[in-house]
């Protein structure tokens, strides 16, 4: 069932590619569902606060639940948790188009939530198990170049789902799609046994949660995931204020992710084979999502397009190489935790970055918005980031 490099099972590529599809799936999900959000509710000049609860609710829940599956993931094993969730999602976006009211959008957007908290630490564990370490760069950027192609597909598409039939047929396809891949990941991903663990106290689990190594990567994951997620849901607004369509709107946004997709499997094997340091590569991607943040505060299409380039290069850059650090520092019994633990940090900049960019806008515009989130970000290139060059990982 599996080969072996350096040591390391690997399994083979085909088995790699429905994790690659849940990766899709939840990008096309979340990211096309939340760049369509603005023609649901209403006046949008004056509920940019809701438009921003409404792109955070799906990442609360996760916040919330990512570290409790990941752990789970550890103790069952990531597969079934991995299956697990994408049932949920399809559950999720099945109800809401056999509903079919928008009054019930946030209750389909939570629980779409908290069954992609299953799914995306089942999917990160079984990509850093499957890999050998030394390899984890070019794996998490082949894996991010997968979703980043849910997110570049979902606004473009999305739109045009929602001009020809609604939120409703864009949860229909959504719920077909996370439906396939299930099928996908339940015949070709092999069931990875969980292994033994030391018992970890609740100082040992502080202990790891603060630790440099966790805490820097983690903290670059959460600043480039907050400037992704403002991208995804307001650069769709103020591409609205420049005259643009949905499909427009939506294709701008595609920009975006299209940058992050082409740059994650670069900057993976540019780790990995030692031309970019870790601290290098996630300073960079701070800077340059920085700098696509304030191009956005620019009027009109030109300041859509930049910041679309912007966000999708930085985060692009960082992604990856976050990822690849934490593995490495990380003891394969626990990955699940680690993954889990970290998503928590980065869904709270995932839902961190809308509320923090519609509350300003609120008062300022999206322009204020975008600068201060800028400012955040190039606070942030300034934490550094290890990535350990041998196995031991943090107590626990």
């Amino acid at each position: 069932m599996f080969g072996e490099r350096d040591g390391t099972p690997v399994a083979p590529r085909r088995r790699m590619w429905p994790l690659y599809a849940a990766g899709f799936t939840t990008a096309f999900g979340a990211h096309g569902i939340a760049a369509n959000l603005g023609q649901a509710t209403g006046d949008l000049t004056s509920s940019l606060l809701y438009l921003g609860v409404l792109l955070a609710l799906y990442d609360g829940a996760e916040v919330v639940l990512k570290p409790l599956f990941g752990t789970l993931a550890d103790r069952v094993g990531a597969r079934p948790v991995l299956l697990g969730g994408l049932i949920g999602f399809a559950a999720a976006s099945a109800a809401f188009f056999v509903v079919g009211d928008a009054g019930w959008l946030w209750l389909a957007r939570l629980g779409q939530g908290a069954a992609a908290s299953a799914f995306s630490p089942g999917a990160g564990a079984l990509v850093a198990r499957l890999n050998p370490r030394a390899g984890h760069g070019r794996a998490f950027g082949s894996y991010g170049f997968y979703k980043s192609i849910g997110y570049t597909l979902g606004p473009l598409l999305g739109g045009a789902l929602v001009w020809l039939g609604g939120l409703s047929l864009l949860f229909a396809v959504t719920a077909a799609l996370a439906v396939a891949v299930t099928v996908w990941a339940a015949l070709e991903v092999p069931a990875v046994p969980p292994l033994p663990r030391r018992r970890q106290t609740l100082l040992d689990l502080a202990r790891q949660l603060t630790d440099g190594g966790f805490l820097r990567p983690t903290t670059a994951l959460a600043a480039a995931t907050a400037a992704l997620a403002v991208g995804v849901g307001f650069l769709p607004i103020s591409g609205a204020a420049a005259g643009l369509g949905p499909v427009a709107t939506g294709a701008a946004v595609s920009v975006l992710a299209a940058c992050a997709a082409v740059v994650q499997p670069w900057a993976g094997r540019a780790l990995d084979s030692g031309r970019i340091t870790a601290r290098t590569g996630v300073t960079a991607g701070a800077l340059i999502t920085a700098a696509g943040l304030a191009a956005a505060t620019l009027p009109g299409l030109p300041g859509v397009l930049l910041g679309a380039i912007g966000i999708g290069v930085g985060t692009g850059v960082t992604t990856p190489i976050g990822f690849a650090s934490l593995a490495s520092i990380t003891p394969e019994e626990r990955m699940g935790q680690t993954m889990g633990a970290a998503e928590l940090g980065r869904e709270l900049g995932d839902a961190g970055g809308p509320l923090l960019v519609g509350g300003v806008a609120a008062a300022a515009g999206l322009a204020g918005g975008y600068a201060v989130l800028a400012v955040v970000l190039a606070a942030a290139a300034l934490v550094p980031v290890h990535r350990a060059a041998g196995t031991a990982g943090p107590a626990g």
